[in-house]
């Protein structure tokens, strides 16, 4: 897969993040396929393109900038974009900018993440060079989260038995209160 392809498929996921059809854009996966085709980038600078781009289409989705417009604007501010990522952009705000200009609104509204998806995992530690009180039982939380840029990151802790049986209660607790709205 060319570069001009994963820039095409970072545009479209942000595009579709602006549009709230995806939680946010999973950097890290891209960054790995594009790693695996031979290039060699980091995901800080993956995510920097991403926030870039996220900030470019909402921007130009607040002005409900036509195509020309964006293009335009673009050519203008900045002379150093490729003119294939400027071909790139211009084809995928011209099939599918306008849906966000719509939705553009009700984003500006919720500034907090989002929350994708949770996993856990029991273990206990049998060994340690610094911890005397081994042998209890602990749980690991993994938390995946979007962040308002459409970032996906995992954010993970770990809890007594006792702590996750209470971070468990609340959780059931908001389910049934969400059940009622």
């Amino acid at each position: 897969m060319s570069l001009n392809m994963f820039f095409f498929s970072q545009c479209e996921q942000i595009i579709q993040h602006l549009n709230h059809k995806i939680p946010g854009i999973n950097t890290a996966e891209l960054c790995q396929r594009i790693q695996a085709s031979g290039v060699d980038i980091n995901i800080g600078d993956l995510a920097k393109v991403a926030n870039t781009l996220s900030f470019l289409f909402s921007t130009a989705a607040r002005n409900n900038l036509s195509t020309e417009e964006l293009v335009t604007s673009l050519g203008s501010s900045v002379n150093t974009l490729p003119k294939h990522a400027v071909q790139v952009i211009r084809h995928v705000w011209n099939e599918q900018g306008k849906a966000i200009a719509v939705s553009e609104d009700a984003r500006t509204t919720a500034t907090v993440g989002q929350f994708v998806d949770m996993k856990w995992k029991l273990g206990v530690a049998m060994s340690s060079d610094t911890c005397r009180s081994l042998k209890y039982p602990y749980v690991t939380v993994t938390l995946t989260v979007a962040d308002p840029s459409g970032q996906i990151t995992d954010k993970s802790f770990e809890m007594t038995i006792p702590q996750f049986k209470n971070f468990f209660g609340q959780f059931k607790e908001m389910a049934s209160v969400l059940e009622t709205v």
